[in-house]
């Protein structure tokens, strides 16, 4: 990324952030004319709720900020699986956002079959659970790696999914998709245009045993790997999403990515847009991020100086 910076005559630098030195890292911020930011939003036991108002100050000075805080709630949250419910990419998805909704609805929603619950944000699966009725009462699995099926009363996993409720919290509902054992393909964008792929294979809700097998290693590929797809979001799936989230093209984040299961009849399904922590992404898609932040940068400096400048008139009518 900063071979691809330095290819535009961009100087770049590594800023590490923690809530410790949160005000040491505003005050590098609003030094630099833009930043791209890659912050999980829940690790080991920390969450953004510094970082992001942080991040919002910057923009509020004119530091261009992707992806900004706000996008990133509009548009890659686990909420944007029911918000984008009614297009092609989904499948079945239902919101709770208490804890007594979910005890009360579930139940009877498991009749037709094992589903995921995924609280509102979270990474690497951590807050999503595998669920199915078992003589017990039902049988969990946490998507954290290495976790193992286990059965346990209902209500015990009612009290288990209740921290994720606090704060506003709440927890998205979809089927469990067969065919996850297929694999999972990774869709990098740069905006609005498919810059590259990934196959991988979670372990997270596969029997232990069927996860054993499955390749570790993650393969990234070029746009043109997956056509079908890059067709898809590029022509519908993301013109729709803008449209339902209301996120502009110059808002989008230089680099997301969605990620898409086997579904029936090899139909992709969404099970989660990331644009929090992005990173790594591949290779090849670096100097198209590049060029897009530096787009943006050269944007964002107009406006402000526009705005100086709208400014100064103003203030000389009215001497």
């Amino acid at each position: 990324m900063f071979a691809a910076f330095a290819e535009l005559g961009v100087a770049a630098e590594a800023l590490v952030y923690s809530d410790e030195r949160a005000g040491e890292v505003l005050d590098q911020l609003l030094a630099l004319d833009g930043v791209l930011v890659w912050v999980n939003p829940v690790e080991q036991g920390l969450d953004r709720s510094r970082l992001d108002p942080l991040l919002r100050e910057a923009a509020g000075a004119g530091v261009w900020v992707s992806a900004h805080p706000d996008v990133i709630l509009r548009m890659a949250t686990k909420e944007v699986l029911v918000d984008t419910a009614a297009m092609t990419w989904s499948a079945d998805a239902r919101l709770y956002r208490a804890v007594g909704e979910l005890a009360e609805q579930l139940p009877r929603r498991l009749a037709a079959g094992p589903l995921v619950l995924k609280q509102h944000r979270g990474m690497g699966g951590e807050g999503v659970w595998k669920v199915d009725l078992d003589p017990a009462g039902v049988r969990v699995q946490h998507a954290a790696k290495g976790a193992a099926p286990f059965a346990e009363p209902f209500e015990d996993f009612v009290d288990r999914c209740r921290p994720y409720f606090t704060g506003g919290g709440l927890m998205v509902e979809q089927p469990f998709q067969p065919r996850l054992a297929e694999g999972m393909i990774r869709a990098y964008l740069c905006r609005d245009e498919v810059v590259g792929f990934a196959h991988q294979y979670p372990r997270g809700l596969l029997d232990p045993e069927v996860a054993a097998t499955l390749p570790t290693k993650k393969t990234f590929k070029p746009p043109t790997a997956y056509e079908p797809l890059r067709r898809q979001l590029e022509s519908r799936w993301v013109p729709e999403l803008q449209g339902i989230v209301g996120v502009s093209r110059d808002e989008l984040p230089v680099i997301w990515d969605a990620d898409f299961l086997l579904g029936r009849d090899d139909a992709y399904v969404l099970c989660e847009i990331n644009a929090s922590s992005t990173f790594a992404f591949p290779e090849l898609a670096m100097p198209a991020v590049a060029r897009a932040a530096l787009q943006s940068l050269l944007a964002a400096r107009a406006d402000a100086r526009s705005s100086a400048s709208a400014s100064s008139a103003r203030s000389q009518r009215s001497e």
